[in-house]
């Protein structure tokens, strides 16, 4: 017996040192993009998804399905023959959680279906990758141009809607519209905050959403993934009437942001992300309630799921949310492997949120 367990705890130990040197070489390529990616689409092309689904949350643990305040419904690792898959840094989904456009940081829009069986994603059909254009109808081919890194549906659907797109290095938010699945030239911008200069070049606006409802329903908000000024909290901006104005929340442990939504009610729901040398990947994801959200607000909020490398999770940068048929608020996490599939993997999850209740109370 006492032999037994010690080969159990030479195995763990073996794992947990494979665990820490992947989680070094990982870290290593999320600081840098180290991958290899391909030239910018041209064409709208159909491409084949590959997708192994991912039954447990938690590494080894089979039982476990209630994370936080999260439930675990199911998720997938995804893969394709095409080159031109992979970087996606941001998901915006339909009311039913089936058809939904991703985009690249390298490449360009992806959109296709996501299948169930039961209350689990089982696959992706129909999809297909295009170019982002500039408003002359010009293709972005330059990295400066075409660093997408978050996406929202802000009216309509995938047959004719619009969503935003917010791109880093050259900072903006461009509005674009939809038609027959397809991603048009954009139609505007928004007016940028003055302050937006100071940006890093690679710290740019990473979240991007609309308010689906609260006191400021129909406006934007955006988060840089880390500006420069203040260590201690998160700075992001509330468009008033088309007019940019501050807000912020708390920092909490090193984590960088990396995409956000709001649901229907006007509860705001901030995805992050944090890595070290020495620890690999983290997630988190923050919820504030509806008073919350408001100019000159240095919000607080509440923690609804962390998890590391001992749960199956990635570069996590995109979040997005439909309702169930029972209902249920579903949220949909996609990862960016930086094109660098050796290391890395472009995995979906979705978890039903348990917890519905209001986040803390706004610190003045």
């Amino acid at each position: 017996m006492i032999a037994t367990k010690q080969g159990h705890s030479g195995r763990r130990l073996i794992v947990a040192a494979v665990m820490l040197t992947l989680a070094g070489l990982a870290a290593t390529a999320l600081a840098e993009d180290a991958g290899s990616p391909p030239a910018p689409v041209t064409t709208t092309t159909s491409i084949e998804i590959a997708a192994k689904p991912i039954t447990h949350f938690a590494r080894g643990i089979s039982s476990e399905t209630r994370f936080g305040k999260l439930d675990f419904r199911g998720g997938l690792i995804l893969t394709s023959p095409a080159k031109i898959f992979g970087g996606l840094s941001g998901i915006a989904i339909e009311p039913d959680g089936r058809r939904f456009m991703a985009v690249s940081d390298e490449t360009g829009w992806l959109i296709g279906e996501i299948t169930y069986e039961g209350n689990a994603p089982s696959g992706i059909k129909n999809a297909r990758m295009g170019a982002i254009h500039a408003a002359s109808g010009r293709t972005l081919d330059k990295k400066r141009d075409l660093d997408a890194e978050s996406i929202a549906l802000v009216d309509g659907n995938f047959t004719r809607g619009t969503v935003l797109i917010g791109f880093e290095r050259n900072h903006r938010i461009g509005r674009f519209p939809v038609v027959n699945g397809e991603l048009q030239n954009p139609v505007g911008y928004l007016k940028l905050p003055t302050e937006a200069k100071r940006m890093r070049q690679n710290k740019g606006f990473e979240a991007v959403t609309a308010m689906q409802g609260g006191p400021f329903k129909g406006s934007v908000i955006a988060f840089s993934e880390r500006f420069p000024d203040n260590p201690a909290q998160h700075t992001g901006w509330l468009w008033v009437k088309g007019e940019p104005q501050r807000l912020g929340f708390t920092e909490i442990g090193g984590f960088e942001v990396t995409d956000a939504t709001s649901l229907s009610d006007g509860t705001l729901l901030v995805l992050e992300r944090r890595f070290r040398w020495t620890e690999g990947v983290k997630m988190r994801i923050r919820r504030f309630a509806p008073d919350q959200v408001k100019a000159g607000a240095l919000m607080q909020g509440d923690t609804l799921v962390e998890a590391d490398l001992a749960s199956e999770i990635d570069n996590m940068e995109g979040l997005t949310w439909h309702r169930s048929p029972r209902g249920e608020v579903i949220l949909t996490l996609l990862s960016d492997d930086n094109f660098n599939h050796f290391l890395q993997r472009t995995i979906l999850l979705q978890f039903a949120l348990v917890d519905e209740g209001k986040a803390a109370a706004v610190k003045p």
